[in-house]
């Protein structure tokens, strides 16, 4: 009897199965048929796009032409203080980074073993298969669009600071400084480009930083000692190199400095030009004068170095010239020369703020550095310049110049060459209590020179100027040329009056001519 049972079980389960499996079969011939067919199947979409019915080639064309119209999208960045830039999605060189989808689209019911495929045409049937677009841009372009359209509406901190009129301080409010953060704004950008956008017009709020302005009233309050002041002369300048020399204090003039924060000569008074108030003047370069826009400015710049090493503050760049100068002592200088880097530089190393005030008057240059004076009363602070070699010029440079006419001699004079150093000297209590070298500087030689014309139709001046050269000695060709010069001169006046006696006598000629043709007419 249990036999019989498990007999009959078997043929039931044998025609279910096959009751079964005749409903998976029957289905599937239609799948087979499709599976021949190269379209996507309906229900099949890339993001918005309907895809049912196409074949691969069509499908990218579709997901291209969507894209290309999404280019046309515009997108406006909000900037600093309500300034927006728009530019189209297509400036950022949007692309579409998927499309190998496109073939798993034109796979799908299709690929794999028959059940995979019946149940694949089953899912379409309940619900579409939506696949994801991806997008992309170029967030490198993103970058130059926000540095160079974003963030030229910037708005800068602008510290609080003194100005000085009439001996008295006033208190400048600063500014508090908004700028776009190009690297977060880069990104939000990017974020929302790739994974929020509705492909609609957008508007993005750049993320922008607040910088806080240093200072306020209370601090500033504080500058009113005197910490250094030092003067110069430039009595002797030419008008252009004086007003080279006003301009460039009247261009320091004024400026606050915050402790910690360091002052650059060259960029408070750069660019030597004349529209920055600078004139042609003498300079030296490579051991010689020569004339550039700016010459004299060094002058600015060594007087503020004295005013700085009085009050005692950290120098951080400074360099001697190539060759002396009148003005200070040796090793008390600090030349600025654009083409060689040279600059003078400063910190604020003090616990408060500093003010830098400049004049000229009688053409004089001064700096006076104004603070909070905490060293001690007793404290003073002098420098002296020490002399540690002298090099003089032996013998003298002549230079014949054909284009110039004879007579003329220009002459540049001699630079003594010297090294040297300079102390800083403290005392306290009207006693010496330090003693340091604070700089070491060297100064060229230069033997003085001239530039002698030589160009001449005449062989006895030609001849004598060239005997003058040959003596090496400039003051005799200045002599010599100086005589043939008043001897040129007395020859020319010469013939100017026998030109104008002779032009006298053929006037007298012709007058007595036209009396006598007068008086036969008569």
């Amino acid at each position: 009897m249990k036999k019989l049972w498990n007999r009959s079980c078997i043929r039931v389960s044998t025609a279910l199965f096959a009751v079964a499996l005749l409903f998976v079969i029957l289905p599937m011939r239609g799948v087979e048929a499709k599976s021949q067919d190269n379209t996507i199947l309906d229900g099949i979409y890339m993001g918005e796009i309907d895809l049912s019915g196409m074949t691969a080639e069509e499908a990218m064309n579709a997901v291209n032409f969507f894209v290309n119209d999404l280019k046309q999208r515009v997108v406006t960045f909000g900037a600093v203080d309500d300034h927006y830039v728009a530019i189209t999605v297509g400036d950022l060189n949007l692309t579409w980074t998927n499309q190998e989808v496109i073939e798993e689209a034109v796979g799908l019911g299709k690929e794999g073993n028959i059940v995979q495929r019946y149940k694949a045409i089953q899912d379409l049937k309940h619900g579409n298969k939506i696949y994801n677009l991806v997008l992309d841009v170029d967030k490198d372009i993103i970058r130059t669009i926000m540095q160079e359209q974003c963030a030229e509406y910037d708005v800068p901190a602008i510290n609080a600071s003194l100005s000085r009129e009439n001996g008295v301080f006033q208190v400048i409010e600063g500014q508090t400084g908004l700028s776009v953060d190009i690297e977060e704004s880069v990104n939000r950008t990017y974020e929302y480009l790739t994974r929020g956008w509705d492909y609609m017009d957008a508007s993005i709020d750049l993320v922008i930083n607040e910088t806080q302005p240093k200072g306020n009233a209370e601090e500033l309050s504080m500058v009113k000692d005197v910490l250094g002041t030092f003067t110069t002369s430039y009595t002797t300048s030419s008008k252009a190199r004086s007003r080279n020399v006003e301009n460039g204090c009247r261009l320091i003039n004024g400026i606050t400095l915050y402790p910690g924060e360091e002052f650059s000569t060259y960029e408070s008074i750069k660019p030597f030009t004349e529209a920055n108030g600078y004139y042609p003047a003498g300079s030296y370069l490579n051991g010689k004068v020569v004339e550039s826009i700016g010459g004299g400015i060094c002058q600015v710049s060594t007087t503020l170095y004295n005013a700085v090493l009085l009050s005692e503050l950290e120098v951080t760049e400074r360099h001697n010239h190539s060759m002396i100068v009148s003005y200070v002592d040796p090793s008390m200088d600090a030349a600025i020369a654009e083409s060689a880097g040279k600059d003078f530089r400063f910190k604020n190393n003090l616990n408060y703020p500093i003010y830098i005030e400049g004049t000229t008057y009688d053409k004089k240059i001064s700096f006076t550095i104004y603070g909070m004076e905490e060293r001690n009363a007793t404290h003073k602070v002098k420098y002296e310049s020490e002399v540690l070699q002298v090099t003089r010029p032996e013998s003298e440079i002549i230079v014949q110049d054909a284009s110039q006419p004879i007579g003329s001699v220009v002459v540049e004079s001699a630079h003594i060459g010297y090294k040297a150093q300079l102390w800083k000297v403290v005392e306290e209590d009207g006693k010496e209590v330090s003693r340091e070298v604070i700089n070491s500087s060297s100064y060229k030689m230069s033997p003085r020179s001239a530039t002698v014309g030589t160009a001449t139709d005449n062989p006895v001046y030609a001849s004598r100027i060239q005997a003058a050269i040959a003596t090496g000695s400039i003051d005799h060709v200045k002599a010599e040329a100086a005589a043939i010069k008043a001897e040129m001169a007395a020859v020319a006046e010469q013939q100017a009056a026998l030109a104008q006696q002779q032009a006298q006598m053929e006037a007298l000629i012709q007058a007595q001519q036209q009396q006598a043709v007068q008086g036969t007419t008569q």
